[in-house]
Order: C-alpha cells, then structure tokens, then sequence
C-alpha cells in the first residue's frame, strides 16, 4: 500500500516546525521544505522524484542541499517535476551559478545530477501503482496542487492558495478521495494580510469548503489544515472549529501517515 509521510507543514520554522514536505513512499517528494533535513542519508539517497507545487522557498529550499548531498553517490539523476514558470523561476533563480550550481549541467548535459520535467494541469503522471496529477489553485506566483491516487484512496495537496473554483470544481470529480490538505496560513485578524498574499484564513477555508460536494464523498473524507503560521496555529484551529460545517477537521501533524 503506497504512504505519504508528513515531513514539514508548517508556515514556519523554530523548535520542532519544519517547512513543508510530504515522502510519498519511499522515492517521492512533494514540496521540499525543511522536512527533508531530518531525513538520514540511506533515505535522501532513494529520493527519485520532487513534484514542486511552486517556487516559494519553505517549499524549495531543500532541493539544492538535497541534490548537493547525493550527487556522486546516486547513479540517476533526481527529476524535479513542476509547471513550465515555475521550472523557469528555479532555472533563473536558484540554479543559476550564483545562488547554487546548476546541476542540470553537471557533470554535463548528457548524464546531469538534476533533470527538469514539465507538468500541466491535468496531466497524470504514472509512477508504479501512483497517479499524481495537477490540479489549479491561486497564489502570488504561478502554483499547483496535486491529487495522488494509490491503489485503494485518492488524497488532495493545495499547497499554497487563496479562493479558487476551479480547484474545487476538480476536487468534486475524485473519486474514493479520503484526505484533504488544505491550507489556512493565518487567523481571522489578518484577513487583510490573507488577501494580499494570497492564503487563507479561516473564514475563506469556510467559504471554499462549502463548495465541496458532499453528496459525491463518502463520511471517510477527512480535512487537514496545513502552512500554519507559527505561534497563531492554536488561535486559527480554533477559528475553525467554532464553524460547524459538517466535516472533520484537524490539524496536519508532522510525521503523520496516510495509507492510500
């Protein structure tokens, strides 16, 4: 059975917050954040394949130390997969021989450290028993979320969004979905900030909830709220909970599994 590890969600760092970063299995990373650095080098060295939601850094940051770690000792290159603009942001931005090498080119361009796969919405990429697709979502730089199907439950990632339809005008056609990680960076008194950055705070999870088909899913369907910000996670949880919306709604935690 195909797991997701949680290994950051949170909207910040300090004390035991890492940045967010889920291990699909044991080869598959989506987002890497912090997360990625408690992982030991036996697990960085089976690390095949990063699906990049988008090009902000507490959700790319580990992807330089992470190639600069194993390269030499891995015979494949590692493919980061992710939009066309964002492959464009990290090409330019980060591996760019200023901020960092650009293993693309290294050893050369025929055996690389790092390989670049173009994605697009809705396009399902195989990978064994693994479907991970992209879904539309809203953020300040061009951004996904991803639906993984495995063999038995489908599980739905925002990463970083403010109000969208058309994610949930998706959402609503999965079929055996039992997760849902959404985000909800901040609380209700930063409602403005929220907007302005494109997040959500509490009282737009409610309004983008609500335009979940219920009838389609199952009583199984299960929330989790992550990218909270550090220091205001309580007072957001129970934003939430004052909201009866008929769901069941909890706080994503580091290390939690998912069986799919």
């Amino acid at each position: 059975m195909t797991q997701l590890k949680v290994l950051g969600c949170s909207g910040g760092i300090g004390g035991d917050c890492r940045t967010t970063s889920l291990l699909l299995d044991q080869d598959v990373l989506i987002d890497a954040g912090s997360g990625v650095g408690d992982l030991s080098m036996e697990e960085l060295l089976k690390i095949s394949h990063i699906f990049v939601t988008h090009s902000h850094l507490d959700h790319i940051a580990f992807i330089p130390l992470l190639i600069d770690t194993v390269m030499g000792i891995r015979t494949e290159p590692i493919t980061v997969y992710a939009t066309r603009e964002t492959l464009t942001i990290l090409k330019e931005h980060i591996f760019n021989w200023k901020i960092w090498p650009d293993f693309n080119a290294i050893p050369n361009l025929d055996m690389p450290f790092l390989r670049y796969q173009e994605i697009m919405l809705g396009q399902k990429m195989v990978l064994g028993q693994r479907e991970i697709t992209a879904l539309p979502v809203h953020h300040v730089v061009p951004a996904v979320g991803y639906h993984i199907k495995g063999a038995f439950h489908s599980l739905v990632y925002t990463g970083d969004t403010t109000i969208c339809d058309a994610l949930w005008h998706e959402i609503n056609k999965i079929s055996q979905l039992k997760y849902l990680i959404v985000e909800t960076a901040f609380s209700n008194s930063e409602l403005e900030l929220a907007i302005l950055s494109k997040h959500l705070c509490p009282s737009m999870l409610m309004q983008e909830l609500a335009k979940l088909d219920k009838a389609h899913f199952t009583s199984e369907l299960k929330v989790y709220i992550t990218h909270l910000k550090p220091g205001e996670d309580e007072c957001i949880m129970r934003e939430i909970a004052d909201v009866e919306i008929g769901l069941s709604i909890s706080a994503l935690n580091r290390y939690q599994i998912f069986e799919l």
